[in-house]
């Protein structure tokens, strides 16, 4: 039996900057915004990803403190790029750390304006052998 991570939900404080934030610095896909009498909620998709990040004010949600959500992990092909495209983005990314010369040994890191926590890992190997291959891309469009 296949057990897939489909969705993360991350506690924010403030839903449209949050959604701004992810959307137009990070780069997430904006899947959806719904909102009626019982929740206003948004769901974000990194690009190549099968995994999303849902915000707003779903239970689950409203038991966690914004920002309190720690070391979720992205997984890039070049962290120099994907660092780079986030500062040009206006994102505070840290500097790169290189734990180990083997291929995911070099990450760095940023934070969503709640203080939740994101480690950038660089899995060259991604270049070649994306976890989802371009012509399966099909969620909501997105390539």
């Amino acid at each position: 039996m296949d057990w897939t991570l489909e969705v993360v939900v991350v506690p924010v404080s403030d839903l449209a900057a949050s959604i701004a934030f992810y959307r137009d610095q990070v780069g997430f896909d904006l899947d959806h915004e719904t909102v009626n009498d019982y929740m206003h909620v948004a769901q974000l998709t990194p690009r190549g990803s099968g995994c999303s990040i849902v915000l707003g004010n779903l239970p689950s949600q409203n038991e966690m403190a914004p920002g309190s959500l720690r070391g979720l992990q992205l997984v890039v092909a070049d962290a120099s790029a994907a660092r780079d495209e986030l500062l040009s983005r206006g994102v505070k990314a840290s500097e790169i750390t290189v734990f180990d010369e083997r291929d995911g040994g070099t990450f760095f890191g940023f934070a969503d304006p709640d203080g939740n926590t994101w480690a950038v890992q660089q899995l060259r190997v991604r270049a070649d052998k994306p976890l989802i291959p371009v012509e399966h891309r099909t969620r909501f469009g997105g390539a």
